[in-house]
């Protein structure tokens, strides 16, 4: 007589084989974090350097004004500031746009980061270290892009300064920073190392 041979998977098989692919899964996912974390910092440095270069070019090309006000955690937002003629005063601001970083990356400083700042800037323990606008933004540091390309305060002093990028609950030196300078309103992006001494290197 010819026995029955059961045929497919039994239950334990399956088990056995579902916790193999959720192990081999996790493996994955943990050894794919750095780069996940490494991207949303070259993504939230990139939205901010991007920001900065097309509203001055915006300012230059328009004969307008931008004000761009950086807000911790994460935040960056543009108003465009436009011109009457005199004696009437300029019209209040209005704003025209406003960016998010991903929502791990904030405006921050972290322990380690080297005194002076990029080109010279601050001491590194400002995460925002420009100018505060006193009558257009309540205080809050801002740099506003002029058609001669300048970046000034809302008093017209030039504002020279620098804004660092972190993720706070990881390594140092996945940071960025950004500084620009008042007089030309040129943008640099920098990123650190640790070469001995931590040290920003330009991007």
């Amino acid at each position: 007589m010819r026995s029955k041979k059961s045929h497919g998977f039994s239950l334990l098989e399956l088990m056995i084989v579902i916790a193999i692919g959720l192990t081999m899964a996790s493996v994955g996912f943990i050894a794919l974090m750095p780069l996940f974390k490494k991207n949303h910092v070259d993504q939230a440095y990139d939205i901010t350097l991007s920001v900065l270069r097309t509203y001055r070019n915006l300012a230059i090309t328009q004969s307008n004004r931008y004000i761009i006000v950086p807000s911790a955690p994460g935040t960056i937002t543009v108003q465009l500031w436009g011109y009457s003629p005199p004696p009437a005063a300029s019209p209040a601001p209005v704003t025209v746009a406003t960016y998010a970083l991903p929502p791990d990356i904030q405006f921050a400083v972290q322990s380690g980061f080297p005194s002076p700042g990029p080109d010279g800037f601050g001491n590194g323990g400002t995460a925002i270290l420009f100018n505060a606008c006193t009558v257009m933004e309540a205080g809050q540091p801002c740099l506003i892009f002029y058609p001669d390309g300048s970046a000034q305060d809302d008093l017209g002093n030039y504002n020279s300064g620098v804004i660092y990028l972190t993720q706070p609950t990881s390594n140092a030196f996945s940071s960025r920073a950004i500084d620009v300078y008042g007089t030309t309103g040129r943008v640099r992006g920098w990123r650190l190392y640790n070469g001995g001494p931590n040290t920003w290197k330009q991007q």
